[in-house]
């Protein structure tokens, strides 16, 4: 589990194909504290460390994987968010994110406005009834709190203060780029279990006529 708090910045230097998985290779200020089989999540997306060495450490990711995030579209060169999971004695700064992106989400806005910078994002029409006004939504592993959101559009505004541009990438998303989405997961636990709950009903009967 992690919480989107990130705690470096890592740059990809080198992607080779091996049949349908993708190995990524990283370099970061986190190698040194890395060990093999370790989980830590790459812009949102929970990948396993499978190699560490003195320059860098290596992650693979699977065919389902690189289907349901923005994996595929990533450059040699480019920067990602790193965070590890969080540690059973840590402090939840954050909110509860699981490292499974649930959808792509493209950038439309990302100015400097007076006092914060503007970031909107256009989420899929299906992940929208997830997200709240002032609730959580994690962004490329950044946690961060809803401005509002527009259900005609989909369009998800959020503000970014300058520590959270001094530490993630989100400050230089360009209009147009693709960024990873995971909604809060309670809001998913809420609407499975009304639907069991009413799916119950239905079996056993319930209700008023």
């Amino acid at each position: 589990m992690f919480t989107g708090i990130i705690e470096a910045i890592g740059t990809l230097s080198d992607i080779t194909t091996e049949g349908t998985n993708t190995h990524y290779y990283f370099s970061s200020p986190l190698t040194a504290e890395l060990k093999v089989d370790q989980s830590l999540a790459h812009d949102g997306v929970c990948l396993t460390v499978v190699k560490v060495t003195s320059e860098g450490y290596q992650v693979t990711a699977i065919a389902e994987t690189l289907q349901k995030t923005n994996l595929s579209a990533w450059k040699v060169g480019k920067k990602v968010n790193l965070e590890r999971c969080m540690s059973a004695n840590g402090r939840f700064d954050g909110h509860i994110v699981q490292g499974h992106v649930d959808g792509i989400a493209k950038v439309v806005v990302n100015e400097m406005g007076e006092k914060w910078q503007k970031f909107v994002v256009e989420i899929p029409v299906h992940l929208k009834k997830y997200v709240v006004n002032q609730g959580s939504i994690c962004i490329d592993g950044v946690s961060l709190t809803v401005g509002s959101i527009d259900d005609a559009t989909s369009a998800v505004t959020l503000w970014l203060i300058p520590e959270t541009l001094e530490k993630t990438t989100l400050g230089e998303n360009a209009v147009g780029e693709s960024v990873n989405i995971e909604v809060d997961v309670l809001a998913k636990y809420v609407e499975r279990l009304l639907s069991q709950r009413a799916d119950d009903g239905k079996l056993s009967g319930g209700g008023h006529e």
